[in-house]
């Protein structure tokens, strides 16, 4: 990547794109990004490698995962912040951060998360086992 492209986005989000919820909010996003601050990589294309970036697929599909232009990691709804602040949505972001509303976000968005092939309707007994 040069450093042109590194600087023109302020976050990487890595999404399923076979998951027909997540594709409604990175397509929502999409549209909000008009000054283009987000990088997609829609980790469901038969050519992506996840050890290209030193993860591994079942990484990815556990948790939304994002990356900063300085190569820093982060997961879950940290993403989702960086998100909605790369399309000016910082006063929502904000108010994720009081105590409250962040400590239920996570536990949301983990339950979700543990749940989401399940509520999308895409379980397999390798991705959905029971135990």
């Amino acid at each position: 990547m040069s450093q042109d492209e590194k600087s023109s986005w302020c976050v990487e989000v890595f999404f399923d794109g076979d998951c027909p919820l997540c594709c409604r909010e990175i397509n929502m996003l999409r549209r909000l990004d008009r000054r283009e601050r987000i990088q997609f990589t829609d980790i469901a294309v038969e050519k992506f490698d996840p050890t290209a970036y030193g993860k591994s697929m079942v990484e990815l599909m556990d948790e939304i995962h994002g990356r900063l232009p300085d190569g820093k990691w982060i997961i879950g709804v940290e993403v989702f912040r960086q998100l909605y602040s790369a399309v000016g949505l910082s006063p929502l972001v904000r108010l994720t951060r009081l105590p409250v509303i962040s400590h239920a976000l996570d536990f949301g968005y983990r339950v979700f998360a543990k749940h989401r092939l399940r509520l999308t309707g895409r379980c397999t007994p390798e991705t959905c086992k029971i135990g």
